[in-house]
């Protein structure tokens, strides 16, 4: 985090917009921290960073690097896992796997996507290769996503921007709520499983 924040001082709200895209790319890069972290310098700097305009750059960072992923698979289908970077980040077992949520769970899988950090990328290009879903219904889902978290993250940094022990601290606390969240929603999809399963046996 201490990275982030002194880069994002010294390039303001464009170096924010860049780390966002990229992170949409499934650059290792956590985009809660970059988020937090530009609600740090707009909360130790708000004579010349607003915390508003730092969130509204944020959802566009986020929006765009999700779209990119998004019409990246669109355009280029199943042969954009012929470059080798992109099949680190969309194997043919994950491509297997989204495909089969996407079947049993519609739309919804784009939405939960958003709190999943090492799926969302596989998970936004997939909609595009498969082209199940328009792009006008998949920004207004990806944005009605992140217009929950995102704010949280901005102005939880700019809250904490001179207590960095504390933010810290908070960080934790967010991250193992979204952990608890998205295991009680496997459980959740594991017992519509069974049951489906069961009653299909029946």
């Amino acid at each position: 985090m201490e990275f982030l924040i002194s880069f994002f001082t010294d390039y303001g709200y464009w170096a924010v917009l860049f780390v966002l895209i990229i992170c949409g790319f499934g650059v290792p890069i956590p985009e809660d921290i970059t988020l937090v972290s530009g609600g740090v310098i707009a909360g130790l700097y708000p004579e010349s960073v607003n915390s508003h305009l730092m969130l509204v750059v944020s959802m566009i960072g986020v929006l765009a690097g999700d779209s990119t992923m998004y019409w990246l698979g669109r355009i280029y289908g199943t042969r954009i896992l012929r470059f080798r970077p992109m099949r680190k980040i969309v194997t043919l077992e994950r491509l297997k796997m989204v495909r089969e949520k996407f079947a049993q769970y519609g739309n919804r899988v784009l939405f939960v996507a958003r709190f999943l950090p090492g799926l969302r990328a596989p998970i936004y290009m997939v909609s595009g290769i498969t082209r199940r879903v328009s792009y006008t219904r998949f920004v207004l889902i990806d944005f009605c996503a992140a217009i929950i978290s995102v704010p949280i993250w901005v102005y939880l940094g700019e809250f904490g921007a001179k207590n960095l022990d504390w933010l810290h601290e908070q960080i934790k606390k967010g991250q193992l709520v979204i952990y608890i969240l998205i295991g009680v929603l496997a459980l959740y999809l594991f017992w519509k499983w069974k049951k489906a399963k069961k009653s299909k046996v029946n």
